[in-house]
């Protein structure tokens, strides 16, 4: 007897395997039978007829290391197939961590991550210190996903050094070195799948709390070397990194471990047309690996679509000027929107053509991701005033143009009009298809950097798998499902050295996920109030997935989720 037989749907195992009709028997959370199943043989059926049967997506880019101890599902990113999540990413984590030092951590987490920190106060449990007892917090935890975590750089440099603020900026003592050497190697005995950090350095847009740069973005160069080296000391796990392809470089070499890039992506010019970086990144990566540097980018394949109030927005935090006017409460940051040589100063930063793009950079880049700030769209305002009202769907260009009034101050004018709570997008922009192809199909990269549980009042990326399988697979071909799967799932989990997940075959545990090709698509995003303390999230949701499974059991059926918790905290090492 199976504990459940998947019947009659076409399998797509992960391997790049011609897809097949086949039934598929799960016992003990793994797959246990692939063929044809006699109808009396199981306690429950799943009628696959007519549907895709395949291994549930590896996420290897998430921030829900707070979140998972109030959503043990770890959406958005459980509504589209993922079934394992990587935490500790961009050196961003918790552990290891003093009790004295822990509001301080979150602290950390609150701007560049955009994590509210009331819901990290409330939300999550402190049982832990060290990193050992951070995986073991992990794994007695409900989850509705599997987990995998990287050791952070960030905590374990202000544990080494003494504090967040004494970490930035100075080189290493020689003692601290080999405490954090002996750090590392206890939570990679512990099962951690690496070390992550974001090495952007000093003008990163991703900031502190108080608007300074992060730990990692202002280490030095010989630390960055000796971290890898301690690394390869190990001898298994990968680094993930964002920051220079000359870092991800030395990186590679001096561990000789992977290591996993951030970002591949395609980029516009300044005219918004398509940009030619993604090609150079991509020659780049051949280049690296015919060298034996083992250098796997992780690609965005979803559109990027900024949601935001000035009452949360810190994505402008390349600007100085921005970055102070954004610091601070509500009332602080109203009070220096209206002060006049604030406004002189922004309308002057905009005029040399220095203002931030939504999402990072200014306008004097060539290339970029982010959105030039007059092209911001007014969404919606917060209050019933006619006149305020009939800006909505406009942008900040076509209000300043009929009200005389120039950008800067237009911009800021409907925010303060409706205490900073007006919200403001990106329009939405074709992808461009060539481009999409290009990155899709580059053999060096795997598709995703959902960013899950970050900036969870602007993005809403955690959707990826169902927009990469619904836009780009089903209604562009830049790929076939075969090679789309592979991606999704075993390239994704050997990237990041997860041995027993991202495939479908005997004996492997039974991460599955069952969905209609054809009504695959992404539902409008909403704004919900499900955070600890009743603060609110963007969330996105899809159709067309019809059943999720975690290590056998139904964590979601056609998109409703059924409170399961079969996940298990994946110990890099012990599968």
């Amino acid at each position: 007897m199976f504990d459940l037989v998947i019947r009659g749907g076409t399998l797509i195992d992960g391997r790049r395997t011609p897809r097949y009709l086949a039934d598929v028997g799960v016992r003990d959370g793994r797959v246990a039978t692939i063929g044809r199943i006699s109808t009396d043989a199981s306690a429950r059926e799943i009628d696959a007829t007519g549907l895709i049967v395949a291994p549930g997506v590896v996420d290897l880019h998430t921030h829900y290391d707070s979140q998972i101890y109030w959503d043990p599902w770890c959406s958005i990113s459980g509504w589209h197939g993922v079934t394992t999540v990587v935490v500790g990413n961009c050196g961003f984590g918790f552990a290891p961590v003093r009790p004295e030092a822990r509001e301080r951590a979150m602290l950390t987490m609150s701007r560049n991550e955009a994590v509210p920190i009331e819901c990290m106060k409330a939300g999550m449990p402190w049982d832990w210190t060290t990193y050992p007892e951070f995986l073991d917090s992990l794994q007695r935890t409900p989850k509705g996903v599997n987990v995998s975590s990287y050791v952070a750089l960030g905590p374990l440099l202000a544990w080494v050094t003494g504090s967040v603020d004494e970490a930035k900026g100075r080189l290493l003592s020689t003692g601290e070195k080999q405490e954090a050497e002996r750090l590392l190697i206890e939570a990679m005995d512990a099962g951690a799948c690496g070390w992550s950090a974001q090495l952007i350095g000093p003008d990163t847009i991703q900031r502190d709390f108080d608007g300074t740069p992060m730990m990692t973005d202002l280490l030095h160069e010989e630390d960055i070397r000796f971290f890898a080296q301690a690394l390869g000391r190990v001898g298994r796990g990968a680094i993930q990194m964002i920051g220079v392809p000359k870092l991800a470089n030395i990186l590679a070499s001096e561990s000789g471990r992977p290591v996993i890039f951030n970002v591949l992506a395609a980029r516009t010019d300044q005219h918004g047309a398509p940009a030619e970086s993604h090609e150079l990144l991509i020659r780049w990566l051949a280049k690296a690996n015919a060298r034996g540097q083992r250098i796997i980018a992780q690609s965005v394949t979803c559109a990027i679509d900024y949601q935001f109030t000035l009452e949360d927005w810190n994505l402008f935090d390349t600007s100085v000027l921005w970055r102070e006017l954004t610091l601070g409460t509500v009332a602080e940051r109203m009070e220096k929107m209206r002060d006049p040589a604030r406004r002189t100063a922004l309308i002057a930063e905009f005029e040399a053509g220095a203002a931030p793009l939504a999402g990072g950079g200014t306008e004097k880049l060539d290339v970029r991701l982010g959105v030039s700030l007059q092209d911001l769209l007014l969404a919606y305002v917060t209050v019933e005033d006619p006149e305020l009202k009939k800006w909505e769907g406009h942008t900040v260009a076509e209000i300043a143009a009929a009200t005389g009034a120039h950008p800067i101050d237009a911009f800021l004018d409907v925010s303060l009009a409706c205490d900073l709570g007006a919200g403001w997008q990106t329009e939405p922009r074709e992808l461009d298809t060539k481009a999409m192809h290009e990155i899709a199909n580059c053999p060096y990269a795997v598709p995703g950097l959902s960013d899950g549980g970050a900036h969870t009042k602007f993005l809403t990326t955690g959707t990826y798998p169902t927009e990469f399988l619904a836009t780009w697979v089903r209604d562009h071909g830049v790929m076939d499902l075969e090679d789309a799967h592979w991606r999704l799932s075993a390239y994704s989990a050997q990237a990041a050295g997860i041995a027993d997940r991202g495939i479908i075959a005997e004996g492997m545990p039974a991460d599955i996920v069952v969905y209609e090709l054809d009504a695959l698509g992404l539902e409008p995003s909403e704004r919900v109030y499900d955070w600890p303390g009743g603060a609110w999230r963007l969330d996105r949701r899809a159709r067309g997935w019809r059943w999720t499974l975690v290590n056998g059991e139904v964590t979601f059926e056609d998109g409703a989720c059924t409170l399961a918790t079969p996940g298990h905290l994946l110990r890099h090492g012990r599968h």
